[in-house]
């Protein structure tokens, strides 16, 4: 229907209304008296303005793209990180035996079912351990895999080190999107030049993080990133378990957590303490770090609970502090 039309449909209605309106318009080329003129440009107008207000709601918004960022594998690898560059080492192997059963449980394929079992969280009992570190090299590890996508959370909000120990600079992340509700999660998503790894930065800090981390708007957000694809890994850096309280909280949305516990230097009753704040979560498995070798091959032996087993490898590795 043309805007004339409309317009003349509009005249009808104010014929009904009482309004005295000349039939002639639509059919002669005379102009209308002043008042006819009046109410018909004023249909059309509001025509015109309802159509570009509903073409303006119409239109498709841009979609948002992640920011790509550019590892430095080889500084990566130098500093005592995986690379996926790098040649064979046995820090890559022992990553390698680590992983497998990680990620049976992640992809349904383990001793038993396990719910969110694509959500893994690595923590340890205090600072210091490496479970940064190791969180980092299981990501990496995961990321090589030719079935699996990772994605890397910062989750340690009181003291965020992923970025630094990826040469990154800080960036809006997790935070944001729990406490800004017109950020997206794929506008703080990091894509690396390692295709099968995402980052997400843990973002702008916040006085009330533990409550941000159990609020409903974190639990949607699992449930999101846990359902979104079905060969995502996702790897959450998580503070120690003794020394703050959104450890606990993140515990319990987690399908496994990873303990990892610093040979010869943890207390045998920290690590007792910190099984049991998380003893609700299905999957606990602990990876003893900075092991020294008890065989000729370096290889040393931890201990495990849950569905699963504990690693402990010799390595000079996992110094980072966090």
């Amino acid at each position: 229907m043309s805007l004339i039309e409309q317009a003349a449909k509009r005249m009808a209605q104010l014929r009904k209304a009482g309004v005295e309106v000349d039939g002639s318009f639509a059919d002669s080329e005379e102009l209308p008296s002043q008042p006819q003129v009046s109410a018909a440009t004023e249909a059309a107008s509001t025509l015109k303005r309802q159509r570009a207000e509903m073409s303006a709601t119409a239109a498709p918004t841009t979609a948002t793209v992640s920011r790509r960022i550019e590892l430095d594998l080889n500084a990566l690898a130098a500093s005592g990180l995986i690379s996926p560059d790098a040649p064979r080492s046995q820090l890559a192997d022992q990553y390698r035996v680590i992983k497998r059963p990680l990620i049976a449980n992640a992809m349904g394929k383990g001793a038993a079912p396990v719910k969110r079992g694509n959500l893994i969280m690595v923590t340890s009992a205090i600072s210091g351990e490496g479970k940064s570190f190791s969180a980092i090299n299981l990501a990496m590890s995961i990321a090589m895999e030719l079935d699996n996508t990772v994605m890397l959370v910062d989750a340690d909000v009181p003291k965020p080190s992923v970025l630094k120990m990826l040469g990154l600079p800080p960036s809006r992340g997790l935070l944001d999107v729990l406490t800004d509700d017109s950020v997206d999660l794929s506008q703080v998503l990091l894509k690396t030049n390692v295709e099968t790894l995402t980052i997400l930065p843990s973002g702008t800090q916040h006085a009330r993080a533990t409550e941000l981390l159990a609020s409903d708007g974190m639990v949607r957000l699992l449930d999101e990133m846990a359902s979104r694809y079905p060969d995502r890994i996702i790897i959450f850096d998580s503070p120690p378990l003794l020394m703050t309280t959104e450890s606990r909280v993140l515990a319990t949305h987690m399908g496994q957590v990873v303990v990892v516990v610093k040979a010869e230097s943890t207390v045998r009753n920290d690590v007792k303490h910190a099984l049991a704040a998380i003893e609700s979560c299905p999957v606990k498995l602990m990876l003893l770090n900075q092991a020294r070798g008890s065989t000729q091959d370096g290889y040393g032996y931890g201990y495990g609970y849950g569905y699963g087993y504990g690693y402990g490898y010799g390595s000079s590795y996992g110094s980072d502090g966090a």
